[in-house]
């Protein structure tokens, strides 16, 4: 489990696809010095495993499947992506709660600079409209934000800056892409309801 809040912004070295599987060399200086082999990562919000570990890197496996249905899909070395271990029993919910399994990707179709934040406005699958409500919660390239308007599939988040300066999300043009993740608490009441019905 998750909570989107970044702990660090990495870079991709190295990508070795060999059709079924990509194998992903990340690189992040502090972040994970102690990590483990089958520890769990939030790379953009997708849950990896650490399937290996070298000088100052890391590697993990990303099956078709997550290229297909995610941005890793078209990852490449240089990229910048956030990362976030996965939950400790003793830590803090600081954001909301995550499992790492993205459900689509979304396109940036606005950037409003305020003073003090920026409004950033994404066009949304139609098929996940339904989980998202104003004054929820959504994850965007793994990081926890609260809906501030909801205008059809359109949905908006505001950030602060150290949101802007701390994740990839400040980096993103019009017409970028991110990866989703709804309210998975939505997603099990809808099942519950549907069961019921």
């Amino acid at each position: 489990m998750f909570t989107g809040i970044v702990e660090a912004v990495g870079t991709v070295v190295n990508v070795d696809d060999d059709g079924a599987r990509s194998r992903v060399t990340f690189q992040s200086d502090g972040f994970g010095s102690d990590l483990v082999h089958g520890e769990s990562i939030a790379v953009d919000g997708v849950c990896l495993t650490v399937a290996d570990q070298g000088e100052g890197t890391w590697m993990a496996d990303v099956m078709r499947i997550t290229r297909e249905t995610s941005t890793l899909g078209d990852i490449a070395p240089g990229r910048r992506v956030n990362l976030e271990r996965a939950l400790r029993a003793d830590g803090r919910l600081g954001g909301h709660i995550m499992q790492g399994h993205v459900d689509g990707s979304a396109e940036l179709v606005a950037r409003d600079s305020q003073p003090d934040w920026d409004d950033f406005t994404f066009s949304l699958p139609a098929d996940l409209v339904r989980y998202v409500v104003p004054k929820g919660s959504i994850a965007l390239n793994g990081v926890s934000l609260t809906v501030a308007a909801l205008d059809g599939d359109r949905a908006t988040v505001s950030l602060i800056p150290t949101t802007i300066a701390d994740t990839t999300l400040g980096g993103l043009a019009l017409g970028d892409r991110v990866n989703v993740e709804v309210d998975v608490m939505g997603k099990y009441v809808e099942s519950m309801l549907a069961a019921r019905s």
